[in-house]
Parts: structure tokens; sequence; C-alpha cells
């Protein structure tokens, strides 16, 4: 397989963050011919290992503090960044000023590989992008085409699409998370979904007007894309403007959409008509019909078979850490959905159940909670919080759900003893926090190993 390669040999590109994408990166990069160094303030035990083996491979890797404090840019010619890395940072406000051009590994897998070769479907919004993109790749899998899902999850996309395992064609169910799309100028996907917008990341960003740009870009920037937008979101539909594009709905579909009639998931923008029955979906909620309906759209705009599409969404169950129920202990379901890490997806799991004890609370990010808590408050039995914003929560609940009782946990394993106790058999007791998990825990599914562990010790001796 040939490619496009305007990665000369002896080129420097400058690599920001030593993570899963800048890794594969350099590693790609180096391969071509490329002087790649690796810069990052971090310093652990998993990052020195990473830098031991780029550095085997020719890599200059530089880890620690200071290794990415100042704005040296060397002899770069280019600079490939981390998602995390924001827009502010010394080093990249540098490049700006200098004229030296900054890509994500999203947009230097896009310049250099063939066209077409592989296709992509893409996924982005505030929440659902990984429920979605799993469901595009079971998609993808049941029709037996190769591929899977890359980008913000599965695996980097350098190795996705140049690793050489996979056959020609193949197609990519690809995530890209806002940070990815900020830095990404030329992609333009066979066809991208924009799932939902709502408030998040703002301090990454600098407004929610930068926000939304970043995930419009999903819809490609040569006018290619087949453009897929939930219909039922003003946000979204506000963005989309006047471009063509395939609306999904909760509703009954108008003719160019998907949408669901009579509990029935329907395609009238690609002439399938019924898909499945919502009832045959095995992942609980509105906003997981929505989820399939992207997904659908985005395979049927892939020309993927619609007999592919049907078989994938009645076998589909979601992955860890969303909406998954770890334990049943006395007629009392213990629900992990740690991955709502802000207000709009807890708020669409929440809505998915009647009887809640619903544990919360983490590190916020400058988000509001009074219309999470204004729209949960009938269904919610009682209240355990967590974490660093536990007192905005609090104060949420005292405005809109002020007789609904509301008590503290130092810890998450604490948090589901608590909520044992105010648990009746046929309530559930929800994880779902509505806020980032890093003032206590690695990770978000840490914080949900952890949960779950909890709530299966309850089974056990006491």
């Amino acid at each position: 397989m040939t490619y496009w390669v305007g990665i000369q040999p002896g080129m420097s590109v400058l690599v920001c963050g030593i993570g899963i994408s800048g890794t594969a990166a350099a590693r790609w990069l180096v391969g071509q011919g490329a002087r790649a160094r690796v810069v990052d303030e971090r310093h652990g035990p998993d990052e020195q290992v990473t830098a031991a083996t780029l550095e085997s491979l020719g890599v200059v890797v530089s880890l620690g503090p200071g290794a990415a404090g100042g704005d040296d840019l060397g002899d770069a010619d280019l600079i490939v960044t981390s998602p995390g890395w924001r827009p502010d940072h010394p080093l990249l406000r540098a490049a700006a000023d200098r004229g030296v051009p900054v890509w994500s590994e999203v947009e230097l897998v896009w310049r250099e590989q063939e066209p077409g070769v592989p296709e992509w479907l893409a996924v982005t919004g505030t929440n659902g992008k990984t429920t979605t993109t799993e469901m595009l790749a079971a998609m993808l899998g049941a029709a037996g085409i190769p591929g899977g899902a890359a980008g913000n999850i599965g695996r980097p996309l350098v190795e996705a699409a140049w690793d050489g395992i996979y056959p020609e064609p193949q197609i990519l169910a690809v995530e890209l998370s806002s940070f990815q799309l900020h830095w990404s100028e030329t992609i333009s996907p066979r066809a991208g979904a924009l799932l939902n917008l709502a408030d998040d990341h703002l301090d990454w960003h600098g407004s929610f007007a930068a926000y939304a740009a970043a995930k419009a870009k999903i819809w490609g920037a040569d006018g290619t894309t087949v453009a897929i937008f939930n219909a039922d979101d003003s946000r979204v539909v506000s963005l989309l403007g006047d471009r063509p594009g395939v609306g999904c709905t909760l509703g009954e579909p108008s003719s160019g959409q998907l949408g669901v009639r009579d509990g029935v998931l329907v395609d009238r923008a690609f002439g399938h008509g019924k898909l499945l029955s919502a009832d045959q979906l095995q992942v609980r909620g509105a906003h997981n019909v929505a989820n399939a309906l992207a997904a659908s759209a985005l395979a049927l705009a892939g020309d993927v078979p619609v007999d592919a599409v049907r078989q994938a969404l009645g076998g589909f169950t979601t992955g860890a850490h969303r909406n998954v129920v770890v334990a049943e202990i006395d007629g009392v379901r213990y629900v992990d959905d740690s991955k709502a890490t802000n207000p709009h997806a807890a708020g669409a799991s929440l809505a998915a159940y009647d009887e809640i004890v619903w544990i919360a609370g983490g590190l916020n990010k400058g988000l509001s909670f009074d219309d999470l808590v204004r729209g949960a408050a009938d269904r919610l039995c009682a209240v355990v919080l967590i974490g660093r914003c536990a007192p905005e929560l609090r104060d949420a609940l005292a405005r809109h759900a002020p007789d609904v009782p509301v008590h503290d946990a130092a810890d998450l394993q604490t948090a589901v003893q608590v909520a044992q106790g105010l648990a009746h058999a046929g309530d559930v007791v929800l994880l779902a926090p509505a806020a980032a998990s890093m003032d206590m825990f690695r990770d978000y599914a840490e914080r949900g190993d952890v949960f779950a562990a909890a709530a299966r010790a309850l089974g056990g001796p006491r």
C-alpha cells in the first residue's frame, strides 16, 4: 500500500505529550525518517518505560518539570499535540507566533493517508460518543468489514490506519473529542455525527462558542461529508444551519430522517424502513435509542448492509461504566454509570430509572447542576454526595429538590453503604457523578471499579 506522504526524511517534529496518541505518532514519524522529539512534564514509571521504548527507536524524549513548560520549539517544522494540551500552553502559543503548524494526531493521519483508505465514519458530541462508536463498530463487524473503533477510544488512528493488519478497503468507526477536533483542520470523513451539545470543557476551550465550533468540524472541511445530526437538540440544529444533513429524532421521522414510530426505529433517509423495535435494544434509556439511531445513520451512510445494522443493534451491550448493573442485592439494583462525568450525561442516566438513590459528586468543570436536579427531582428517593463539588450539588438540591434526603460520605465505599441503608426493593442505587473523577480517582474507570467492588461486597458477610 502507498500513501500520500508529506512527512519528509529529516523533518523535525515536536510531539507534545507521551500518552497513547503522542507515543503512536512518534513511532510512526521516526518510521518515516523524521526527527521526532517528545516532551512531557509527567515523569512517572509508565512515562519512563514508554520513553525508554521510544528512545530505542531514535526518538529524543524529555520528561519532568520544565521539559514542556517553556516556549522552546527548537528547530521544529511541525507540532503534533496530544488532546489534553490546552491552546494557551506556552509551546503551542509559541508555535502560533512563529507560524509553525500544530496538528492533532487525527490531522496527521488524515493528511498523510491515501484519500479514502481507510474511510472514516466519525462520531462526536458532549455525551454518548463511546456508546455510539461501539455500536457502529459492531455494525461494521457484523458486516465483515475490517477496521473497528479508533481515535478517542480503541487504537490510536495512526496505528489503525497504517499497521498493515487489515486488507483493503477498511472502514474505521472514529470517536473524536472536542480537543482532537480543535487541532484538526482538513479532516472530511465520509459521514460525521454530532450527537448533542451541552456545556462541557469550557475551561479548556474558553467559551461555549469555541467548544461548539470544534465539534462542528466533525461535518468535514470540504463539503463532502454526510452530516448526521440530532434533530431534537436545538443547539446542534442551530450549529448545522442551512447545511444539508440526515437528522435523527426520538419522534416520528420526516423524510430524510431516522426516528421512532410506534416503538420501532425507522429509517426514512436511506430507504430501509423499519430497523428494530426499541424494546429489542439491550441498552436502556432514551439516550441509547438516540445513540442507536445515530450509529445506524452513520453505518447506512457508509453503505453498511442494513441486515448487519439490525443484527448489531439487537446484540449490542454497553461497555464498562456506562449504565451497567454491577450487583443486585435484596431487590435493589446497583448501577455503575461512572462515565457520566457532566450534568448532561448524568441527566440521561437518571432519566432511565424511576426510583433512585443517587450517588453524585466529584470534580466539577465549571458547570451548573440546576437543570440536572430540576429534571430529576421527581425520581430521587435520596442522594449521597461525595467529592469536591458536593457543596454545589447540595445547594442545587436545596433549590430544586428540597424534600429529597441528602447525605454526605467521605469516600465512595462509604457512599455505597449509606445508599444501601436508604434504598428499598425496586430502587436503583445509581452512580452517575455528573462530575469528573480526578479529585479522588485516577479516572472514571477506577471510580466505577471501586463502586462495583463496594456494591458487590454488600452481598457478603457483614
